[in-house]
């Protein structure tokens, strides 16, 4: 599973599958397992905002944070998503 970062945010790895690059950009939030049962799934928009299509674990909180730090960083994301997808962003 491709990772956007090796790092966590609010303990969890942001990253896509290789199967799901046939969908417009989004971000899977899981903790360790990297699977996309019980993982979170946030769309993201051409300005940085997120649908979030399923929340899995994370929190109220925890999913704000993320969509937050989406927000700021879905240009330097979108650059590692088109590497393996020609889809854009969601609604485009």
């Amino acid at each position: 599973m491709p990772k956007y970062y090796e790092f966590k945010v609010c303990g969890y790895y942001l990253y896509y599958t290789s199967h799901c690059i046939i969908e417009a950009m989004h971000v899977h939030a899981s903790d360790r397992k990297l699977t996309e049962a019980g993982s979170a799934k946030f769309f993201v928009k051409d300005n940085g905002d997120t649908i979030v299509e399923k929340q899995g674990q994370l929190t109220e909180r925890e999913t704000r944070i993320i969509r937050e730090f989406i927000k700021d960083n879905y240009k330097e994301m979108y650059l590692k998503w088109r590497e393996i997808s020609d889809k854009g962003f969601y609604g485009a």
